[in-house]
């Protein structure tokens, strides 16, 4: 059993689906402040370049919570490596961000949150950028 693996079955998981837009933001502060509250990691799946990747790392260094960082392949889709994750991890739960719609896109969810909600085991909390706005 590798590191990983011992600290997986350990310690509580909460994994995050990250991209460098407002709702992305939005679901990695509502992870870690979840992360906090249950003494969990994070695991952040993201499909951000080496700049965002390096502004990610910062936050989460700063935040005080322990964190893996993983990149969503290229050749996957990111909603598979978010589900994938949070099944080998055992997560607890899923924190993705929503986009605000207009009436009629409200009526469809983007495709990577849509199959994150479906398809996913463990619960999924989803946040839109503006529900924390303030914090």
């Amino acid at each position: 059993m590798s590191d990983s693996d011992a600290q997986a079955t350990t310690t509580p998981t909460i994994v995050v689906g990250y991209s460098a837009k407002p709702e992305g933001s939005a679901a990695l502060r509502t992870a870690i402040v979840e992360a906090g509250r249950r003494d969990a990691r994070l695991i952040v799946v993201h499909t951000s370049t080496a700049d965002e990747v390096a502004a990610l790392t910062d936050e989460l260094d700063q935040s005080g919570v322990p964190f893996e960082v993983r990149k969503a392949p290229d050749e996957l889709d990111p909603a598979d490596e978010v589900i994938n994750a949070a099944e080998e991890s055992h997560a607890l739960f899923i924190v993705i961000g929503l986009r605000r719609r207009s009436p009629v896109g409200k009526l469809l969810l983007g495709s990577n949150a849509q199959r994150v909600l479906l398809d996913a085991s463990c619960p999924v909390l989803a946040v839109k950028a503006e529900s924390i706005a303030g914090s």
